[in-house]
This record gives structure tokens, sequence and C-alpha cells, in this order.
């Protein structure tokens, strides 16, 4: 077993006392998912007490369990790591990790397009050497410190996702990573509800940059209203290394210029003089921008952005971030295209600009299903209701809705777009289910709270056997 934890380091990181030898080759903060090997964390939650789960996953084969007391139900001679508290002693093996890591670090943040631009940059760097990412969205208070802790020693290039919905975390957040270069995508009203103004919003991004040695970069969105704000932040920290992305005459990594298809984008880009031309396998005008994010950051980080490029054409999308399938239609099929997992005004925008590219079969339509975008505060309903031209730009031909936000965006579509609201996503998924016929193509999109992956999972229920998910 690869060794990623010995008992000797883990005490000298947590302070705390062990039980008896082991060896951890993996770190997890969840029974139902830990693999042998792991060193399973007995945290303390709102609804849930780690403590309580020890005994399971040793069971399921875990190395050993740090904890705080005694677990019940676990073995006399358990494999235990002691410590006075356990999301302590997590942030200090995120902190080991840190500290016995050479790899250059990236940290990633922004309003919208986080977790596309971190898998991003995995896969542009780990064909240049050893790389590791934060799984899937771990951006938070427990997601980042867990990352870290999983970080393999010989990892070369280190990316971690930072998320927020209140001032104050990515500050803690980028103590614990310490990033060598910060990524922050673009600044919208997201979360807005938390924040007196979009540039608190900024602010709060900016404090990515307080983990930073001055020796450190910045890769930001020079076509954003805040790139000013965030860089006077970056530079007031000591950071004089700012490389902005995007379209503006003064970009360090500029587009050149790019084609947008239905499946995939041509784009060329100057990083620093450099011209690269590439393909990226996910459409859309904010993987463009993505992707100069992306090369920004392995120019920061002193990679090869001609390979990084190239790594562009092996993407593919996340479940519930733009991932595409086949399902049943009448005596047909539909395609769908699932953006479940999150919505912001912005990535609304971006979801139905794809729509837009994307071609329906034979007597087909385009076909939003859309659900509450949260956490807006006082603007939601407006921010709502703006979506109708983005809507009618891309020719959507039948909107449904749910949640009490987005009837704000029902009642102000025309009538002949309005296709049905409903209350819950269970509600829709059925009446979505019934009014799928062949040649359609249908996105669902909304925040997570609004629970629309309950229309996707509906809809891929129906799916015929022969039609297998693509992409």
């Amino acid at each position: 077993m690869t060794s990623l934890w010995t008992v000797a380091e883990a005490v000298a990181a947590t302070g705390g006392r062990t039980t008896r030898e082991w060896l951890a080759s993996g770190v997890s903060i969840d029974s139902r998912s830990v693999l042998p090997g792991d060193l399973f964390i007995a945290l303390a939650g709102p609804k849930f007490d780690g403590h309580d789960f020890v005994a399971a996953a040793l069971a399921k084969g875990a190395a050993a369990a740090l904890v705080a007391r005694m677990p019940p139900g676990a073995d006399a001679n358990a494999p235990l790591l002691l410590v006075a508290d356990t999301m302590a002693a997590l942030e200090e093996l995120g902190r080991a990790s840190r500290r016995r890591c050479a790899a250059q670090i990236i940290g990633v943040t922004g309003s919208v397009g986080k977790t596309g631009t971190k898998e991003a940059l995995k896969r542009a760097l780990e064909r240049q050497g050893p790389a590791f990412a934060s799984a899937g969205s771990l951006n938070n208070q427990w997601g980042v410190p867990l990352s870290l802790a999983r970080m393999p020693r010989e990892t070369r290039w280190g990316i971690f996702e930072m998320g927020m919905n209140h001032p104050g975390e990515i500050d803690g957040l980028s103590r614990l990573v310490r990033p060598d270069v910060a990524v922050i995508t673009t600044i919208e009203p997201a979360h807005l509800g938390f924040f007196p103004s979009v540039a608190a919003i900024a602010d709060a991004k900016a404090e990515i940059f307080v983990g930073m040695e001055a020796s450190g970069a910045a890769v930001l969105n020079r076509d954003n209203d805040y790139f000013a704000r965030l860089a006077e932040a970056a530079r007031a920290r000591g950071i004089t290394r700012i490389l902005g992305f995007g379209t503006h005459p003064d970009a360090t990594v500029k587009l050149i210029d790019s084609h947008l298809y239905a499946t995939a984008s041509a784009v060329t880009a100057s990083v620093m003089g450099e011209i690269v031309d590439y393909c990226i396998a996910i459409p859309g005008q904010h993987w463009v921008m993505n992707s100069l994010a992306v090369l920004g950051a392995v120019k920061a980080a002193g990679g090869d952005v001609g390979i990084a490029a190239a790594a562009m054409s092996s993407l593919q999308p996340l479940d519930g971030r733009g991932r595409r399938h086949r399902i049943g239609a009448g005596e047909g099929s539909a395609e769908l295209i699932d953006e479940s997992y999150n919505a912001s005004p912005a990535s609304m925008r971006a979801a139905l600009a794809v729509l837009a590219t994307m071609i329906p079969g034979k007597g087909g339509r385009r076909i939003a299903v859309l659900g509450d975008m949260l956490e807006l505060g006082d603007d939601a309903e407006r921010l709502h209701a703006e979506l109708t031209q983005p809507i009618i730009d891309a020719g959507v031909a039948l909107v449904f809705t749910v949640g009490p936000n987005m009837r704000a965006l029902y009642d102000a579509l025309p009538k002949r777009l309005r296709g049905g609201h409903a209350a819950t996503s269970a509600e829709m998924a059925e009446i979505v289910a019934r009014r799928l016929r062949p040649g359609d193509i249908a996105t669902v999109k909304g925040s997570f709270g609004s629970r629309m992956a309950e229309v996707v999972r509906r809809l891929l229920a129906g799916e015929p056997a022969a039609a297998a998910a693509r992409g």
C-alpha cells in the first residue's frame, strides 16, 4: 500500500496519540464512501457526529480513525488517533501536507466557473507531471483541508478550489492552501443575498491573496468590471505578477479569435506573446474564457502552455455541469443537457447561449427547464425576470420554471413561451417527461437547493437502453 500518512507523520501534524501502528493510503470524512486504507476523520456536524460511524468505517477497511473520544461500538484494540478536536486536526493535516509537498499550488475561486476551471487545470498539468486537484466541489471549510490532506507528497502541481457565500471564508482557506498562483474566474452577482453589493463580492473573492507570498501571481478576468479592484487588492499584498485574461487590448492572455459550435469551440490566443491554436471539447463562450484562465495559470506556474492548450481537446463535462444525454421522447429521442448542479444569473445566460448553438431534430424544439437561483437577496425577482431576453435570443420555444423566484420569470415571459410552472422539481419532472417530443433539446438548470437534479433523474429513468449517455 502506498503511504499517504504514517502514524508518525499524523501524530506530529495533529499532536495526537495513537493506540497502535497503522499506515493510511487516503483520508475520508464520510463513512459511506470510505475506502480500505483510509484514515477516517470523525467530524461532528450540525446533523451527524462522525464518531457514531467509526465502527462502520473500520469494518469497511479504514486503516485508522481520527477521533476526539472513544467511539461507540469500536473494538478495544481499534487503530485510533486521539486528538482534542477533530476539525482542528484535519486542518493541521492539511497544513502538514502543504508544508511537505514541493508542488506549485494553484488556488481557484470566482463567482462562476470554479470547478470547471479547476478540472481543466488538472487535465492541462497532469500531462506535465504528477498533478492533484480537489475532488468535485470540495471547496469549503471541510473540503479544502480534506483535499490538502489527500495530496500525495510527490505532487508537482496542486489545484484547489475555494468557495464562499460570506465574507471571511476565503481568507481562512487561502491561509491553509497558501497558493503560488491565484485564479479568480470572474465576479458576478452570485450569493448577493449575503453581500451589500457586487463590489463586496469582489472583495471577498480577493481574500484568496491573503495566504500568498509576494512572489506569487494573480490570474484575473481582464474583461470583468472588477479587474482593477482585484488587481489593486493583489498589489496591496505585495503581488506584482498580475496576468489579465480576456478580449481586452491590455490582456496578458488575449483571445485573438474563436469559433463557437454546438459541441466544441476553436480558439486562437496569445499567452504573453506565445500564439496557440486549440480546440475546447466543451461548447460555450464561457469555456473559451475558462481556457484563457487555465493557460494564464499554467504560464504563471511554470508549465508548458502548448501542452496545456492541447489538453483542452480532451475535456469532458461533469455531471450537472453540461453533460449531455440522449433520452427517450415519445416514439423517438430527445437531447438532455444536464446543468442541474448550480445556477447564477451569469451561468444561466451561459447555458442559454450554448442551447442557442444547438439545432433541434426534425419537429423538435429548444426547451429550458429552470429552477430558482438562490441567495440573490432583494434583487432575486428582478434577476430572474431579466432572463427573459436571453431566453428569447436563444430561440427557446418553451420554458418550464420551478420555485417562487422563477415565478417572476414565468410571468415576464411571452405567453407563447410558457410551458408550465411548478412549486417543486418533483412536480415539474413529471410535467416535462410528458411534454417532451422527438427532436427536442432540453436544458435543465437551477441552484443546487432547487433540486433540479430530480428532473434529470426522472428523464434519465425513461431513457431506453440503446441510448447511452454522451460526453
